[in-house]
């Protein structure tokens, strides 16, 4: 398939879209970016890419990072993680302390906030290090040695992150969270503020439509493992927006509101599109436009 034609024309076809919606606002540092800014990246599963627009100019990558924790927990610490948060759509908002009240301190699924953190939690538990071990492997799975955190970024998540922090201590209350709530909040933050482009995080998730082989050949998940993450994204990705995303989509995808999106065809390719303007569901217009347009041109989909 000529991916760069179908590139090509979907830039031409959502024009009129980029440049919608509004960046994110409670994180000062993303309320500046430029809503016109547009890149979209597709990966190969032997390494090819390809891009356009703005596909090499590092963003904000923040949620999307959470799909990375997740491989590496269920890689390093097995399937008891699912003791500790579930696999179902929420329905709410990704910061929502709602349903953990009446749930008992067990978030929905990994992709909210509450669920991410128990993750991270997870992962600090298992190596010590959860935002550098993360570090680490995007930067040997996207082959870009010069992936780092933006501490400006770091530090306004931090200043800025109450909600978050009462989510962790509201967990951490009901024996969900193992370590002292400041240093998996610090971690957090951390892991959000990791810069990449479309390029990079293309080339990252590659994983996933490889059915759990890393860059390197070597296998970071089962095929099952790698099965239930893709599912996990399909259902649960792109925050109380996940049964819009399928039906106009149709791949398992993770949004950030960075304005970042990115998907998987299983056992052909991974993308990458970036467009800062949101919805108000916290989803890139543009982005999730350019998916969209990607699926229908190319006929290839989960379903």
């Amino acid at each position: 398939m000529d991916y760069q034609a179908v590139l090509e024309q979907i830039v031409q076809d959502i024009a009129p879209q980029v440049g919608g919606g509004r960046p994110a606002e409670y994180i000062p540092v993303l309320a500046s970016v430029d809503p016109s800014l547009f890149g979209m990246a597709i990966a190969e599963v032997d390494g090819t890419v390809h891009g356009i627009g703005d596909w090499q100019r590092p963003f904000s990558t923040q949620s999307i990072t959470k799909v990375f924790t997740l491989a590496l927990a269920l890689a390093q610490g097995g399937d008891g993680l699912w003791a500790r948060v579930g696999r179902e759509p929420s329905g709410n908002p990704f910061n929502s302390l709602v349903q953990l009240e009446y749930e008992n301190g067990i978030p929905r699924n990994p992709f909210i906030n509450a669920g991410a953190l128990v993750v991270t939690d997870q992962l600090l538990t298992l190596n010590g290090d959860a935002s550098n071990e993360l570090l680490g492997f995007l930067r040997q799975e996207s082959g870009n040695p010069r992936l780092g955190f933006d501490a400006q970024v770091a530090r306004s998540e931090s200043e800025f992150g109450d909600r978050n922090a009462a989510l962790a201590h509201f967990m951490a209350s009901y024996g969900n969270i193992a370590n002292p709530v400041p240093t998996l909040l610090e971690h957090y933050f951390r892991q959000c503020s990791i810069e990449m482009s479309c390029g990079d995080l293309a080339l990252a998730c590659r994983f996933l439509a490889r059915h759990g082989l890393r860059a390197d050949n070597t296998r970071l998940l089962t095929r099952s493992e790698a099965k239930q993450i893709n599912a996990v994204m399909l259902t649960c990705g792109t925050y109380d927006a996940a049964g819009e995303f399928a039906y106009r989509v149709g791949l398992p995808g993770k949004s950030g509101v960075g304005g970042g999106i990115v998907a998987v065809v299983p056992g052909h390719c991974t993308l990458c599109v970036w467009s800062p303007g949101l919805d108000a569901r916290g989803n890139s217009v543009a982005g999730v436009a350019a998916l969209d347009r990607f699926t229908t041109l190319t006929g290839l989909s989960v379903f």
